[in-house]
């Protein structure tokens, strides 16, 4: 029974990880979404084809391509000064409000 105990704490604990803790808040995102807006749009969407819609992304999609961008792991001069200002809740914040719009609805290749 000691051992029961041992296994349900234990997978108790490890569901309370920081990754599983850090969830991202919409509202706050587009608060903190000022700054996109002259590329991406202030709904994500933007008109220029040369910047990438966000709108409707994956969220663990957009908070790693941003983790990318503060580490230089992805390389893009633009986004990465942007990036280096973002906390990990900001990018958690980020990623929910873009990740909460409508998009990406055709996927077919012209």
């Amino acid at each position: 029974m000691r051992y029961l105990y041992s296994v349900i704490i234990a997978l108790v604990l490890m569901s309370a990880s920081p990754l599983a803790a850090a969830k991202g808040d919409v509202q706050s995102g587009e608060q903190k979404s000022q700054v996109c807006h002259a590329c991406h749009g202030s709904d994500g969407n933007g008109t220029d084809p040369s910047y990438p819609k966000l709108a409707g992304q994956h969220q663990d999609y957009l908070a790693k391509a941003l983790r990318d961008y503060r580490s230089g792991d992805r390389n893009n001069a633009v986004m990465a000064a942007f990036a280096q200002a973002l906390s990990d809740q900001d990018i958690e914040d980020l990623a929910a409000f873009y990740a909460a719009k409508p998009g990406l609805i055709d996927l077919k290749v012209k």
